[in-house]
């Protein structure tokens, strides 16, 4: 694991809901399969009960599991955010402890879709995180060329996503930009890809089911946002940013050619760590 994923709790903090997922069942096809995965990125949940989430399939690669999604909306000036969920403060044990989750799309969204790579212990992900839900571009080698290196992700920067192109893959399918989420001020990134494309406004019209309900409640304007973290060995992947086999047109990670569809939404599962109403 990279050493920026190495980060100690934070001390005077009440205690939250955090974790790594589970070896079992997040690299299994559907909600039910399990297979053998790499304990980097799954050491065991020791029992804290089955979390079930919507992500972007795994299609190619050795990456384990597909990345979850992060819902979004948009406010009234065009600016991007990705919605944490709602907290609520329980009595355990003498303790009193906060839960982030709510019911969103069908299903129930919390940060325990993010127990992996270390993340769950990024200070973004903390309820008592001080900085706001709006995303923000990020520079360096693996952001876009058009996109500009810092401020907050506005709806009209992406005006031309119907026929952008920056050479790899067809043009049409989508416009890419690497931002952060909940990242202001702490010691670590939660890395985001955000795409906007017509394939996803397209998919709420021709098809039905659980991918579609949560895609309602969870995309906006065919905007759509993932936890861009490789669930292989956490690499930073790319949409449209290689002509590798078939990654022309999805989301390819150039560390050991993983590929994810960003167009394939899959329900999966996986053994989290303990709840706080669980321990």
């Amino acid at each position: 694991m990279a050493e920026d994923d190495k980060y100690p709790e934070s001390s005077g903090r009440r205690r939250f809901v955090k974790g790594v997922v589970g070896s079992a069942g997040m690299a299994g096809i559907g909600a039910a399969g399990a297979v053998s995965v790499s304990g980097l990125t799954n050491p065991t949940g020791q029992g804290g009960g089955q979390t079930t989430y919507f992500g972007v399939e795994n299609t190619d690669g050795p990456a384990p599991r597909a990345m979850p999604m992060i819902p979004i909306e948009i406010d009234d000036q065009g600016y991007i955010k990705g919605r944490y969920p709602e907290t609520k403060e329980i009595q355990r044990q003498g303790q009193t402890v906060t839960v982030a989750r709510m019911d969103l799309g069908g299903i129930t969204y919390e940060v325990d879709w993010f127990q992996y790579c270390g993340v769950q212990d990024y200070q973004g992900l903390d309820p008592d995180y001080e900085g706001d839900n709006y995303f923000r571009y990020t520079g360096g080698p693996s952001s876009y060329d058009w996109q500009p290196s810092s401020g907050r992700v506005n709806v009209s920067d992406f005006e031309n996503y119907e026929t952008w192109t920056n050479g790899i893959g067809p043009s049409g399918i989508g416009k890419p930009a690497m931002a952060s989420w909940r990242s202001q001020d702490t010691n670590d990134t939660i890395p985001v890809q955000i795409i906007r494309s017509t394939r996803i406004q397209e998919k709420l019209e021709t098809e039905t089911g659980p991918a579609i309900d949560w895609l309602k409640a969870a995309t906006q304007d065919g905007f759509m946002a993932i936890l861009n973290k490789c669930t292989h060995f956490c690499c930073v992947p790319g949409f449209r940013s290689s002509t590798y086999g078939d990654a022309g047109n999805r989301i390819y990670c150039p560390c050991h050619q993983s590929i994810y569809n960003p167009f394939s939404i899959v329900k999966r599962r996986f053994t989290a760590f303990p709840r706080p109403e669980d321990s």
